[in-house]
């Protein structure tokens, strides 16, 4: 486990209100990835629309790529799904002139996948581009019966959430952050981090480590002088050397939200009072921060807050259904750690 693990990240809202189970089984967590657009029915691409169930995206991919005999790399997807839950997403497999096997689900062996929908589309699926994710969680547990539930639900709408990297980023125990730790200590290489997953598990835990602080201090979703801001929706973004009223009731409403660093090399816009929270990072992270810098990381911003769309909570019995979207990136468990306290959500 690693020292100091689990971190405690503080929460906006007052704090969970009560305990609560989710996740008991994957039909628990559905999740559906969103694209602004639809393959155009034609190309070197077959794009797959495909449901799994315990399953992880990474791997759905390697067994697609041997069931249709093509290398890895020529098989696409926008986003990394979760593995214990059911997950709707499309995967893009370079097929140029041939169909996928008839007998795929065949070959992909004794996996729990469904093939929804086949087309053709002339570009490979590229990362990151699905605009966001639809989700449906069931809950479970003493926080289902509380009296402010709703009026929580009712706050998280209005008022946004923390938006955390979730506990999965991390592994168990925080073990992927140890990895990350050893590989950037020692000089990260490629061979020894191929998806680059221990970069983006350091990058992760840096923006949460600002993002706490920024809790902390009470203006996580209030820009201050010198802040980097975002436009809600879209991946815009902005500085400015001093806020106005009119930017505060934007950020109020949801419409922008400050903006807090993913590390990397490159200059910060932010400034100020914004910009302190980036140097104290520096000061107190330096060996990730510097281990991301010569690994060759480019600096990128993400929104310290995510709106809830479409939110939906629906009573049923002694369990309770969330339904709501999120934009791409953000993690469903960031909403529940607001709502009940579970040990994956600390």
């Amino acid at each position: 486990m690693t020292s100091g693990w689990p971190p405690g990240w503080p929460h906006a809202h007052g704090g969970p209100l009560a305990a609560g189970e989710y996740r008991t089984s994957p039909e628990d967590f559905v999740v559906e990835e969103r694209l602004d657009f639809t393959p155009e029915g034609e190309g070197e691409h077959l794009w797959l629309w495909v449901e799994k169930r315990d399953l992880t995206t990474l791997e759905l991919a390697r067994r697609l790529a041997r069931a249709c005999e093509v290398s890895p790399r020529d098989v696409g997807f926008s986003g990394m799904k979760d593995r214990t839950a059911v997950t709707r997403q499309w995967l893009s497999v370079h097929l140029p002139g041939r169909e996928a096997p008839d007998d795929l689900l065949e070959r992909l062996g004794n996996t729990p996948v469904r093939v929804l929908e086949q087309r053709r589309h002339p570009r490979k699926l590229k990362r990151g581009v699905h605009r966001a994710n639809g989700f449906r969680l069931r809950i479970s547990g003493p926080a289902v019966e509380h009296s402010e539930l709703r009026s929580r639900w009712r706050q998280l709408i209005e008022q946004g959430v923390p938006n955390y990297f979730g506990p999965q980023r991390f592994g168990p125990q925080g073990r992927n952050l140890e990895r990350a730790r050893a590989i950037l200590a020692r000089g990260w290489r490629k061979r020894d981090d191929r998806e680059g997953l221990m970069l983006s598990t350091a990058r992760s835990y840096l923006f949460n480590e600002l993002l706490a602080a920024r809790l902390v201090d009470g203006n996580w979703a209030t820009p201050l002088d010198g802040e980097v801001l975002m436009l809600d929706g879209s991946a815009s973004i902005f500085s400015v050397d001093q806020v106005d009223p009119a930017l505060v009731q934007r950020a109020a409403c949801l419409d922008l939200h400050p903006a807090g660093v993913l590390w990397g090399s490159g200059s910060s816009l932010a400034q100020g009072e914004a910009g302190k929270y980036e140097t104290r990072l520096a000061k107190s992270h330096a060996g990730l921060c510097a281990g991301l810098e010569r690994a060759g990381v480019r600096l990128a911003r993400r929104a310290l807050r995510v709106r809830l769309a479409d939110a939906e909570l629906i009573p049923a019995g002694e369990t309770c259904e969330l339904r709501f979207e999120l934009p791409r990136g953000a993690f469903a468990t960031a909403v529940l750690r607001e709502l009940m306290e579970h040990p994956t959500l600390s």
